[in-house]
């Protein structure tokens, strides 16, 4: 995937550096098991924005909605089954020139929880795909959401008493698993929940722990600079994207020896290209997430994984392989 060449068919270029547009879908926040969606997308592309415009155009030719803003929403719906094919295809306007990352957000929680109380993320791999076996649905729905309350900033009663309250019913009632012995590992390190939760005293974090789009935009940042040649990222504006945390990810990019150039924000109706990353973003958070709960559609699915990050965070196996985005420990 390389830059902007000199007939404006690839992404812009910034002087040695190559701009990035993005945009997102499937943000709850840090409501990660109980929100509206089960997966978060983050897409990345690079086209120039004369390019960008005439897919956009086409895609309005193709479909003829009379709204004002189209969204992944319109090109989802069966009777524009042909315009989407037609996107995600290879010889379509994004191919080679657009990637987008993956977050099982459950995952993400029991990946996050295991990094925080354990210092051990790579346990999340072990216990994620043994948690509904072992514990039934009922008793890991219950794990995921007092883990979700536990590490999120608002949270209901107590969350530390309800997550290890919930770690010891488990561990007690599944002995001698190897998901047993990891909650056994949990229910030690109380002392750390505590001093988390006290953290919160003095406000909010900058860096929420259960938010996925800034770790996101970082390994989106990680992926096009891969060649060695620097990105500047352009996103649509949001709220969580403060000039704190833009600097935030700017230093934690820089300190991982990331070629991260910048980041700006515009607005996304005012950018072609932050609306292509829009409909590639959402059309993926709808494929991965059927892929996800067993009504994936194989075509779909295909066309989708050239697209798919190989380092989304993702714990279940069997989408996973389909999505190529194989299993992170």
């Amino acid at each position: 995937m390389s830059g902007n060449r000199a007939d404006g068919e690839r992404g812009g270029a910034v002087g040695a550096s190559l701009e990035i547009a993005c945009d997102e879908s499937g943000s709850d926040g840090e409501n990660l098991t109980g929100g509206n969606t089960d997966v978060f997308a983050h897409a990345g592309v690079s086209l120039s924005v004369a390019s960008a415009a005439a897919a956009v155009r086409e895609i309005r030719d193709r479909i003829r909605s009379p709204a004002e803003e189209y969204k992944a929403n319109h090109l989802l719906r069966e009777k524009h089954r042909a315009v989407l094919e037609w996107l995600l295809a290879p010889e379509g306007p994004m191919h080679g020139r657009a990637r987008v990352h993956l977050t099982e957000k459950t995952y993400f929680v029991v990946d996050r929880t295991l990094g925080l109380l354990l210092d051990d993320a790579a346990e999340a791999a072990l216990l994620f795909p043994a948690g509904r076996p072992v514990f039934g649905q009922d008793g890991w729905q219950a794990f995921l959401e007092a883990a979700n309350q536990l590490l999120r900033v608002r949270h209901d009663g107590d969350p530390v008493d309800a997550f290890y309250g919930t770690v010891d019913t488990l561990r007690r009632a599944h002995p001698g698993t190897d998901a047993a012995r990891i909650l056994e590992r949990l229910a030690a390190t109380r002392p750390r929940a505590v001093a988390y939760r006290d953290g919160f005293l003095a406000g909010p974090p900058l860096v929420p722990l259960l938010n996925p789009l800034l770790p996101a935009i970082v390994r989106t940042a990680a992926l096009w600079s891969a060649s060695g040649r620097p990105v500047h990222l352009v996103h649509d504006r949001q709220n969580m994207l403060t000039p704190e945390r833009i600097a935030w990810i700017e230093d934690t990019a820089r300190r991982a020896g990331i070629g991260l150039a910048g980041l700006r924000l515009v607005v996304a109706r005012d950018d072609a290209r932050v609306q292509v990353a829009d409909f590639l973003a959402g059309i993926a958070r709808k494929i991965a997430s059927d892929e996800l709960n067993g009504r994936g559609d194989p075509a779909l699915t295909a066309l989708l994984r050239p697209y798919v990050d190989p380092d989304s965070v993702w714990g279940d196996a069997r989408s996973g392989a389909l999505l190529a985005a194989p299993v992170t420990g």
